[in-house]
């Protein structure tokens, strides 16, 4: 089998991945810090920016490549790679921490609850 939409949205998903972690390792480096975020706040931001990336990209991606191999309709797929791929975009520029109700925030969270209930509905319909 191959998959052809479900690495569209993988290797863009990818690069964000690493942008993210090269910015809290470069962080992590700077202050000297092996493990943790030492109490500060902006480390801890930068820790929870590629948490919650790592939170989300999987599981949507994996139910991505399990719909596709099922044989999902490919419209459905990029409508969750889509979403996936913007609420990713988004997310790290709304998690601010002092503002919890940041825009982009609600972007990121209600794209990416989208997708995984697309990518849900989409496995268990090729369940059927």
């Amino acid at each position: 089998m191959t998959f052809t939409v479900t690495p569209l949205y993988a290797l863009p998903l990818a690069a964000i991945f690493l942008v993210l972690w090269f910015r809290t390792s470069g962080m992590r480096s700077a202050l000297s810090l092996s493990i943790g975020d030492g109490g500060n706040a902006d480390m801890l931001l930068r820790i929870r920016h590629h948490g919650n990336f790592v939170e989300w990209t999987t599981m949507v991606l994996i139910l991505m490549i399990l719909a596709e191999g099922m044989g999902a309709p490919a419209m459905y797929l990029h409508i969750s790679g889509a979403l996936l791929l913007i609420g990713r975009i988004a997310h790290p520029f709304g998690l601010k921490k002092d503002n919890a109700a940041h825009p982009l925030r609600y972007v990121g969270n209600g794209t990416n609850i989208l997708a995984t209930v697309n990518t849900m509905v989409c496995t268990a319909m090729n369940l059927l």
